[in-house]
């Protein structure tokens, strides 16, 4: 997917996935509602036949995700983050074994560990950011699954050296790129195999869709992919489709507040007498802040404290009137939460850390809205 090549890749944002350009075209996609579509005898190669197959809604995002991926086949989209994990996880071979992160999203971790307990596949969880010990797994792997920043502790990866080594030993790589966008890393230009996103989040940007793609320039494996998608019902809907192609149209300028606002707030809140821990890798402080630097266009939007106490935590959540409580990310609002409230969440993730997901607000409300809450939390001042 070259189209727009020479275009910067805040330019392609907008510039992707666009109908032709003949006379009294539309300059938007349209939204195709059709569960199935006309046939020709003889056939002619069409692939259309039936919308869980394809969908012409489908295609002008899919092109745009791969041309920001910097990947040679469109991408395929799914009905959901996760539902693009599982198919993610199916190229892994019965009985075969997966690397992965103790700390990620928690469905995906969730998700492989049932395979587990099914007796599919086998999981070894480790610290993403510990290079050794990673390295040290890959032996008999068929899958390295990575995430960088990892979800919600931020460790940062050496995500070419890992993918390198992946390789080397036989195993595919997926990176979750969700955190990060095509506009602050690209991992195909790592190496990996397949990029995954959580379209629900900073792609689509708005908290009203929920969608998940995946990317890969390996034919075959696309085709797989394709295959799962179609065979096991995972499509998306060609109005949500249509919705994160129309927010992925302000990607770059939606990233651009919420990285600088998240730094200007990283940067008060690690010197807040409340605050006992602060994860961002925008901080030069911070373990992950070198490799991020190297790696990475950008420290995302996502910063994770911790406070006193859970009391203190869960008091902070409920003090907050601009923030918004809720479990999500990537959205034009600013989300809180504590995230060990969610069942699922490992248990090496301390229970009173707080994870912001920070949009794009004025930052100084966003500033007096988070420091008036922490003033008025137990144990914090």
């Amino acid at each position: 997917m070259t189209q727009h090549a020479h275009l910067a890749p805040d330019t392609i944002t907008v510039a992707a996935g666009r109908p032709p350009r003949n006379h009294d075209s539309p300059v938007n996609p349209p939204i195709v509602l059709s569960s199935t579509f006309h046939e020709t005898a003889p056939p002619v190669g069409s692939d259309r036949i039936y919308a869980r197959m394809s969908n012409p809604t489908w295609d002008p995002f899919e092109e745009a995700l791969a041309e920001l991926e910097g990947a040679a086949l469109p991408a395929l989209t799914f009905a959901s983050g996760l539902g693009a994990a599982a198919a993610a996880l199916s190229l892994v071979p019965a009985g075969g074994m997966v690397v992965i992160p103790r700390h990620a999203y928690g469905g995906s971790v969730s998700l492989a560990l049932a395979e587990e307990a099914r007796g599919r596949l086998t999981v070894r969880q480790v610290d993403i950011a510990d290079t050794s010990q990673v390295l040290g797994q890959l032996d008999g792997a068929d899958m390295l699954w990575l995430e960088s920043p990892t979800n919600p502790m931020l460790e940062v990866a050496e995500t070419a050296v890992l993918a390198a080594a992946a390789k080397a030993a036989g195993a595919t790589v997926v990176v979750d790129n969700t955190f990060n966008t095509p506009l602050v890393s690209r991992p195909l230009d790592y190496g990996a195999d397949v990029v995954l996103h959580s379209v629900t989040k900073y792609l689509a940007g708005h908290s009203d869709v929920v969608l998940g793609a995946l990317v890969t320039s390996d034919a075959a494996m696309r085709a797989e992919l394709a295959t799962y998608r179609t065979l096991h019902g995972a499509i998306a809907g060609p109005f949500e489709v249509w919705l994160a192609l129309r927010g992925l149209r302000t990607l770059a300028l939606r990233m651009e507040r919420s990285q600088a606002n998240a730094l200007e707030l990283a940067r008060r809140l690690e010197v807040h007498p409340s605050v006992t821990r602060i994860r961002y890798p925008g901080l030069p402080n911070d373990p992950g802040h070198e490799r991020a630097t190297a790696q990475l266009k950008g420290y995302g939007g996502i910063i994770s404290i911790e406070l006193e106490s859970r009391d203190a935590a869960d008091a902070l959540v409920e003090a907050v009137r601009l923030w918004l409580p809720a479990t999500s990310l990537g959205g034009v609002e600013s989300l809180i939460e504590r995230r060990r409230r969610q069942p699922g969440e490992p248990k090496t993730v301390p229970e009173a850390l707080v994870r912001l997901s920070v949009g794009i607000e004025n930052v100084e409300d966003l500033w007096a809205d988070l420091e008036a809450a922490l003033s008025s939390a137990p144990n914090n001042g």
